[in-house]
């Protein structure tokens, strides 16, 4: 009777410590998912700021572009000048 208790208890424990296991590749896992799941979306906020600071830094380009094509006008009409001899 004895041998049947402890069978009984032993079964038990290697069932529990089987179930514990279970429940931790699940936690696990689902942490796994949850880790690839952030670096997803930083993956993906970096990627749209490097694409807003790609267009900010073309736009800035432009901007002096015209800048100094508008400077290398107004400079050619100043310089101008005629000499009286």
């Amino acid at each position: 009777m004895r041998k049947i208790i402890i069978a009984a208890a032993i079964a038990g424990a290697a069932l529990s410590v089987a179930a514990c296991s279970n429940n931790a590749d699940n936690a696990a896992s689902e942490s796994s998912d949850s880790a690839m799941a952030d670096a997803n979306a930083n993956a993906d906020a970096a990627a749209t700021a490097a694409s807003e600071a790609s267009t900010d830094a073309a736009a800035a380009a432009s901007e002096a572009t015209s800048a100094a094509s508008a400077a290398d006008t107004s400079t050619d009409a100043t310089s101008t000048t005629t000499s009286a001899d």
